[in-house]
């Protein structure tokens, strides 16, 4: 995959105005949270921040960490640095 279809396949998993919400809760969090944590905040359900949470994992946005029971998210900067470096040659590009 090249550096335009990567970018693409990011920015589509970016493109959900709730994702974004996550993101921002997440961003804004000194901890990881889980789903309860961010369905009470956001006031979304259950089952849709799970699956926009899995979205945003497998596009690498979110890591996640078992404890217990339950499954903490967080930011994953890497990705965000990648995709500032990936935003960077497209400008190059230009």
């Amino acid at each position: 995959m090249n550096k335009i279809e990567e970018l693409s396949e990011l920015f589509k998993a970016l493109s959900d105005p709730t994702r974004l919400k996550i993101i921002d809760l997440l961003n804004k969090s000194t901890t990881m949270l889980c789903v309860n944590a961010i369905t009470n905040k956001l006031g979304v359900t259950q089952s849709a921040v799970s699956q926009h949470l899995r979205i945003l994992r497998q596009a690498g946005v979110v890591i996640s960490e078992r404890r217990g029971y339950f499954i903490h998210y967080a930011i994953n900067k890497k990705t965000f640095d990648k995709i500032s470096a990936l935003v960077d040659v497209v400008r190059e590009n230009n």
